[in-house]
C-alpha cells in the first residue's frame, strides 16, 4: 500500500505542477486561451485571474491528497488491480474547470473593456513553410528503430522455442496469474505495438510539420523563425517519446517472454520509460514555449513592429482554447491555445467525415454487425 500511495501522491503533484504551468505556456498574448495584445497582458484583470487560478489550483490538490489515502486503502483491501492516477485524473478535471473559469472571466473583461478594438488587426503569411518546410529529424528516430529491431530479434528467437503458454500481456503490465496459448501473435505482440506506435508518431509529426503556422502579425519575421525552431524541437521530442515507449514495451516483453524474473523491480522498471519523456517536454515548454515565443530575439528582431496586432478570432475557439471551429478557415489542423498542442478544425468538412466514420463504426460494433478487436489497456 505504501508504494501505491506514494505513486498516487506523486501523480497528484505532477498534475498540479503541469496545471500551474499551463497558463504560462501559451505566451504573453494568450491569457488562459483568450487572445490579448502585449499591452493588455499585464492588465490588472489578467494578473488577478492568474493569482486566483494559482491559489485555487494549489488548494484543490490538498483534498485530493487526503482522498487518495482511503482510495488506495480500498483498492488494496479489495485486491483489485492498482489504479494509480485515478485521484490525480479527477483532480486534473477540477483544475481544468478552474482554468476554464479564468478563461471566461478574462474574456468578459476583454469584451467589457473593448480591448479588441484598441489596435488595428491583421494576419501574416509565410509561404516558405510550404516551399521549404521543416524537415523530419530522422537521426532522432534511430534510437526507436534500434529498440524495435532488438525487440523483434528477441521475439523471433522466442518463436524458435516457444513455451506452451505465456503470461497474459497487458502492454506495460503483465498478469502472471493468467496464461494464454503461445501463438505467434501473442509472442510478437510487443513488437506489433512498437511498430504501431512508431507509425502513429510519424504520421503525427508529418501532419504537425505541415499544419498552419502559428505566426504573430505584430512580429512576422521573428515569429516565423521562432516557429521553425519550435517545430523541429517538437518533432525531436515526439521521436524521443516514441523511443521511450518502445523501451518500456521491450522491458515488458522481457517479462512476457520470461527472460527476466517477475519481480517488483522489473515491474516498476517497465513503467519508468513512460515518465522519462515528461522531463524534456516540460523543459522544452518552459524554455521555448508555444510557437517558440520564449526564444531570444536575434539582432534586428527586437525593433520589429508591423503596426498591427494578431487578428482577434476568439469567437472561433471553445473550451478555453481547446476546440476550434471555423467554416471559413481551409486549414484542417491548427495550433491549439493550450501549450504546444494542435487540434482539428471541427468546422472543416473533412473533420466531420472522420467523426462520422468513427461514429458509424462504433454504432455497427454496438449493434453486433462488425467485431472490433478485443484488447485490454496498455497500462
Amino acid at each position: 500500500m505504501t508504494l501505491l500511495l506514494a505513486a498516487d501522491v506523486a501523480a497528484i503533484a505532477l498534475v498540479t505542477c503541469v496545471m500551474l504551468a499551463l497558463p504560462t505556456l501559451g505566451g504573453p498574448t494568450l491569457a488562459f486561451g483568450v487572445q490579448v495584445t502585449a499591452d493588455r497582458a499585464s492588465d490588472p484583470a489578467v494578473i488577478a485571474e492568474r493569482h486566483a487560478y494559482a491559489r485555487l489550483t494549489v488548494l484543490a490538490a490538498a483534498p485530493a491528497t487526503a482522498i487518495s489515502i482511503p482510495v488506495t486503502a480500498l483498492i488494496t483491501a479489495t485486491d483489485r488491480p492498482p489504479a494509480i492516477g485515478v485521484t490525480a485524473a479527477a483532480l486534473g478535471l477540477v483544475q481544468l474547470a478552474l482554468y476554464h473559469r479564468a478563461h471566461r472571466r478574462i474574456r468578459r473583461a476583454k469584451l467589457a473593456g473593448g480591448w479588441q478594438s484598441e489596435r488595428r488587426q491583421g494576419v501574416t503569411v509565410d509561404t516558405t513553410f510550404r516551399t521549404d518546410p521543416v524537415r523530419l529529424p530522422w537521426v532522432w528516430g534511430l534510437p526507436g528503430l534500434a529498440i524495435l529491431l532488438v525487440t523483434a530479434g528477441l521475439g523471433w528467437s522466442r518463436l524458435g522455442e516457444p513455451p506452451a503458454t505465456l503470461p497474459l500481456w497487458r502492454g506495460f503490465g503483465i498478469d502472471p496469474a493468467r496464461r494464454v496459448p503461445a501463438t505467434p501473435t501473442a509472442v510478437l505482440e510487443p513488437v506489433i505495438c512498437q511498430l504501431a506506435i512508431g507509425l502513429v508518431v510519424l504520421a503525427t509529426i508529418y501532419v504537425v510539420l505541415r499544419a498552419r503556422p502559428d505566426l504573430d502579425a505584430a512580429k512576422p519575421r521573428g515569429s516565423a523563425r521562432r516557429y521553425r525552431v519550435h517545430l523541429r524541437g517538437v518533432a525531436v521530442l515526439w521521436l524521443v517519446s516514441a523511443a521511450c515507449l518502445g523501451l518500456g514495451l521491450l522491458l515488458s516483453a522481457l517479462l512476457l517472454w520470461e527472460i527476466v524474473p517477475f519481480t517488483l523491480f522489473w515491474r516498476v522498471i517497465a513503467y519508468v520509460p513512460l515518465a522519462a519523456p515528461l522531463v524534456p517536454w516540460l523543459i522544452w515548454e518552459v524554455r521555448v514555449g508555444r510557437a517558440g515565443h520564449r526564444l531570444p530575439a536575434l539582432p534586428g528582431e527586437e525593433e520589429e513592429e508591423s503596426g498591427v496586432v494578431q487578428r482577434d478570432d476568439d469567437r472561433h475557439w471553445f473550451l478555453a482554447g481547446a476546440v476550434y471551429a471555423n467554416r471559413a478557415d481551409p486549414a484542417l489542423f491548427v495550433p491549439a491555445r493550450l501549450g504546444s498542442s494542435w487540434t482539428l478544425n471541427i468546422g472543416h468538412p473533412a473533420t466531420w467525415l472522420v467523426l462520422a466514420t468513427a461514429l458509424a463504426v462504433t454504432a455497427l460494433a454496438l449493434a453486433g454487425v462488425v467485431d472490433l478487436p478485443q484488447k485490454a489497456s496498455l497500462f
